[in-house]
């Protein structure tokens, strides 16, 4: 069985799949957490599917080459799933074993415990399933079924900001996409009006609603590209589209009627805004040229994973399972900056998927195509292949100097193994420079350097920072520490204990943990509850000598004192520390110290 899924494991992630909680990627992990509980049950107790893959390469790597030359990301990634899983496993396995000890061959565990083995330690219900069934216990699965339901259904609530009439407006009749080549189309038909859902005999000035088309040059969301905007006009009203997106083999236009009124079987005269058109078209060609560099720098590994493509900005996320250095983002928009400069075609040419495929174009993993598929080319030819060549059906620019600037704004890690690239293009690029630009000149003129000189300036200025800082902090220990004497004398007898309460002014946590260090050393046997008081920010310490932890415990004491004064703590029973901004009545809090105390150790 091991041997079975390092070899699907292997050729998913040398595909560019990578370990997710969602689609092919939650397939993967699955496969691999299955493997590492049966190598755990084995005798395996340090990772090793990872070292599967050095063998697999040595059987198979001449005939399927891209196994040897993603050996070492093959071998990243899966270390990098067992790691996780192991943190879960042993904890989840404690968890199902002292439930099963209950249960006897023929029993049934509750679908709540496999419900919550999956959503606390992360084990698939078949996981579950492999264990229950070595002892011949089944499982509530109708439980576990209606649990999972419940969780989908917090989940799509909680993510519920509009209405998606794509998934509530039912239309028989399928609209013609006349975008591709024109941003507008006169005489169509109307042929339904809707609003909340539900078909209308017309949509009056200031109507929420929905419009449907025969003929529309409004390109539909799709593809990651946004819906586009524009206004609607027929001989008796306006209505101002804000959002275009497809029900079927419909395409609805989502938006508000502006002056007027709509109704059905109306002769309409649509119009797209230009600009937004041309802007969008910008960055979701940049977009196609983005992916390309970073297969070219990066790697063939890197595939796309999603993308936000509208007249603002252009979002990429891309599988890579470490980020992207700086040098390397330079080197990206430079190779995408040189394909614009290059102002070559833009190619689009209608074909058969196979041709398509033969010609080396990129199909997206998991996306369904038509038999007959636009292929978009773009950029300069090296050893005979084009720099980008995807199938894409939206909407591009002609020439990839229409694209003007492209210039990153952000890359980060949105989940295990995979990143995210903000850019922007065209003038929006450009402004985006001219504001950087703008505040590095004020910051020159502030720090009263050359341009060329403020890098320096401000790496001396946040040197001497940090250096103050530890000046700031080595004097707080000081005066913490010198204090320790004068706190001691204010120790009291509580029903027999030695208590310590105080409040010190201007230390923070770490100062506090310097004091409460050197107060214990001078009274071991007591109990010991300081409070920083640094900025109106509370640092709260504990400390309970051995000998009274019987009695009472540090954790307990943090607990009870950052409740009431709306923060958070706890720790252990010896010592424990917390934190809380300070409140109105903070003094009042602090005076009911003793009595919590006298109550305590009664």
């Amino acid at each position: 069985m091991i041997a079975d899924h390092i070899r699907a494991v292997s050729f998913l992630i040398a595909d560019g799949v990578l370990p997710s909680n969602e689609g092919r990627g939650y397939v993967l992990r699955r496969i691999i957490r299955r493997a590492v509980r049966h190598g755990n049950k084995l005798g395996a107790t340090d990772n090793f599917f990872y070292k599967m893959v050095a063998p697999l390469v040595a059987v198979m790597g001449d005939a399927y080459p891209e196994l040897a030359s993603e050996q070492s990301r093959i071998e990243t990634a899966i270390e990098k799933e067992e790691t996780q899983f192991a943190k879960t496993l042993a904890q989840g396995l404690k968890v199902l074993d002292s439930e099963l000890a209950e249960l006897k061959e023929g029993d049934t565990l509750s679908g709540d415990m496999a419900f919550k083995l999956y959503d606390t330690y992360g084990f698939p219900l078949d996981l579950t399933a492999d264990i229950t069934r070595e002892r011949g216990i089944t499982i509530d699965e109708a439980t576990f079924d209606m649990l999972m339901e419940e969780q989908r259904n917090r989940a799509r609530d909680a993510g519920k900001f509009d209405v998606d009439y794509s998934h509530v407006i039912s239309v028989d009749t399928p609209t013609e996409f006349v975008g591709y080549d024109a941003l507008s189309q006169q005489a169509v038909t109307v042929i339904g009006v809707y609003q909340n859902g539900t078909a209308v005999d017309t949509l009056g000035e200031g109507d929420e609603g929905v419009i449907v088309l025969d003929k529309t040059p409004f390109y539909a969301e799709g593809g990651g590209q946004a819906g586009e905007l524009g206004e609607i006009r027929t001989e008796t009203g306006v209505f101002t589209v804000e959002d275009t997106k497809k029900s079927g083999q419909a395409i609805i236009h989502h938006g508000v009627v502006s002056m007027g009124q709509i109704e059905p079987n109306q002769s309409a005269d649509a119009n797209v805004q230009s600009v937004v058109r041309a802007n969008s078209a910008k960055n979701h060609s940049a977009t196609h040229l983005l992916h390309a560099a970073l297969r070219e720098l990066l790697g063939e590994g890197v595939t796309q994973k999603g993308s936000l493509v509208n007249a603002n900005v252009l979002r990429f996320d891309f599988s890579l399972d470490r980020p992207v250095t700086p040098e390397e983002l330079t080197k990206i928009e430079t190779r995408v900056n040189e394909q614009i400069l290059a102002n070559v075609p833009a190619r689009i040419e209608t074909m058969p998927i196979d041709e398509a495929m033969e010609k080396g174009a990129m199909a997206l993993f998991g996306e369904k195509y038509d038999d007959d598929v636009r292929v978009l080319t773009m950029g300069t030819e090296h050893d005979g292949k084009p720099f980008s060549i995807e199938l894409c059906g939206g909407l591009h620019v002609q020439r990839t100097g229409d694209i003007g600037l492209f210039k990153i704004v952000s890359e980060s890690g949105i989940a295990a193994g995979i990143r995210r690239i903000e850019a922007v293009t065209g003038m929006g690029a450009l402004r985006y420079v001219q504001q950087g630009e703008d505040e590095l000149q004020a910051l020159a003129r502030d720090l009263k350097a050359k341009r060329h000189e403020v890098a320096e300036r401000v790496q001396n200025m946040a040197d001497k920072q940090r250096a103050l800082e530890k000046e700031v902090e080595r004097l707080g220990q000081k005066l913490a520490s010198s204090q320790a004497g004068s706190l001691v004398d204010d120790i009291q007898d509580i029903h027999g204990v030695p208590v310590l309460i105080a409040t010190v002014n201007g230390i923070d946590g770490k100062s506090i943990r310097s004091l409460m260090d050197d107060l214990k050393s001078k009274r071991s046997d007591a109990v010991i509850v300081l409070v920083g008081d640094k900025d109106n920010q509370l640092a709260l310490a504990a400390a309970v000598s051995k000998s009274h932890t019987d009695k009472i415990k540090a954790g307990d004491i943090i607990r009870h004192l950052a409740g009431e004064l709306g923060g958070k703590g706890g720790g252990k029973p010896d010592y424990a520390q917390g934190g809380a901004s300070q409140p109105d009545n903070f003094d009042e809090i602090m005076s009911k110290m003793t009595h919590y105390f006298e109550q305590s150790l009664s």
